[in-house]
């Protein structure tokens, strides 16, 4: 199979392995003569990052660049990124990297021609009517981890510095123009990076397919997510040169984001406040807390579970699936506990609230209450 195409779907996306070299070209036809570069910290000094650079350099869009980007971005990021694209006379926004660059590089393009603070935009209601679209300046993403799908997302997650509280800020705009998805550059991922970001997209569709909501499409796109992820994540874990693995993750990490338009969950509930109050990374976050939410559901989604197993190859039904997300969270080294990742029970209290508060919590088949989080939160940490 070649592995190569150009889709339309949820926006247009150019899929295939060397076509970070189209970069310049996909800046170009959305109007871009002076992008700014947004990319993770930790990206900088990679090669990644000095050839992107490099193709939009050579047909005359400079190499100006943003990377303060921490995980769990914030306010605080958020302010210094205008700041850089504002006095820079940048007209759009590359966003290349990990979830949080792809998040925080989106909010920067949305905010870069408000003038209304950032909250006034949460996912709240029709807050986004608020915003003045002439404003909004357009986004190439280049996803650089198969996780996140902020790639072909119309929201980003945004820390607030004060509460710790992750707030979705969305708008129909933010929606990148054009979407390069290349194998190549997820290469280099180390394997723990691999398993977390993969575990996280498939929890994405996971978490859709579990969701009351109702939304066939997403359903249907869920399900064949959830299959690439089992077919491919342990390959891309063992080998990261696998480029065929890695491509297929690729589609999947962009399947869960348009899949969980149909709603998420508890395992995200539970996620967020970690991530907002321990700066825990968000897919191993998230694939620590599965196998519990998941029996915690049971009782909701057993007969959806026992047909997601038969279209997986998964024999046993519940119990099958349940062991098998044992079994490969093993395989991919995800601690059992979040104490692996830093976290205490000293704050159960604070997060169980806050994860009843989450909007993921809206998701869930079973209703969630401080008390079912709390003892969730206890089984978990």
């Amino acid at each position: 199979m070649t592995i190569t195409a150009n889709w339309s779907y949820p926006t247009a996306i150019r899929f295939g392995a060397g076509r970070i070299q189209e970069l310049a070209e996909a800046c170009a036809s959305v109007g871009m003569k002076k992008p700014l570069f947004v990319t993770d910290s930790g990206l900088v000094n990679l090669p990644i990052v000095a050839t992107a650079l490099d193709v939009l350099d050579k047909n005359g869009m400079g190499r100006a660049m943003f990377s303060e980007v921490e995980p769990n971005p914030d306010e605080i990021s958020l302010a210094k990124g205008l700041e850089m694209y504002r006095a820079g006379g940048h007209d759009g926004v590359v966003a290349f990297g990990g979830g949080s660059a792809l998040d925080l590089a989106k909010i920067i393009a949305f905010m870069s021609g408000q003038t209304r603070p950032v909250w006034d935009f949460e996912d709240i209601g029709d807050w986004w009517t608020r915003a003045d679209v002439d404003g909004i300046a357009p986004i190439i993403a280049v996803p650089t981890t198969a996780g996140t799908g902020s790639e072909v997302g119309r929201a980003g997650i945004l820390t607030n510095s004060v509460d710790h509280v992750k707030k979705i800020i969305f708008h129909p705009k933010m929606l990148p123009s054009v979407v390069i998805c290349d194998a190549e550059l997820t290469v280099g991922l180390p394997p723990v990076i691999t398993a977390g970001t993969g575990m996280d997209a498939f929890i994405h569709c996971f978490e859709a397919y579990s969701s009351n909501f109702y939304h066939p499409m997403s359903q249907g796109i869920a399900l064949e997510g959830m299959k690439l992820v089992k077919d491919n994540l342990l390959t891309a874990y063992k080998d990261g040169t696998n480029i065929e693995a890695r491509s297929h993750m690729m589609s999947a990490a962009a399947m869960g984001a348009v899949a969980f338009q149909k709603g998420l969950g508890g395992v995200h509930a539970l996620s967020h406040p970690l991530g907002a109050v321990y700066n825990t990374p968000h897919g191993m976050t998230n694939a620590i807390a599965l196998p519990v939410v998941l029996k915690f559901n049971r009782p909701a989604i057993e007969d959806k579970v026992n047909c997601l197993a038969a279209y997986l190859g998964i024999e046993g039904g519940f119990d099958g699936f349940y062991d098998w997300v044992i079994e490969y969270s093993r395989a991919l080294n995800v601690p059992e506990k979040m104490s692996a990742l830093g976290v205490d029970k000293k704050q159960i209290d604070l997060l169980a609230k806050m994860a009843v508060d989450d909007p993921s919590a809206g998701g869930n088949p079973i209703e969630l209450s401080v008390d079912i989080t709390t003892a969730l939160y206890e089984e978990v940490i």
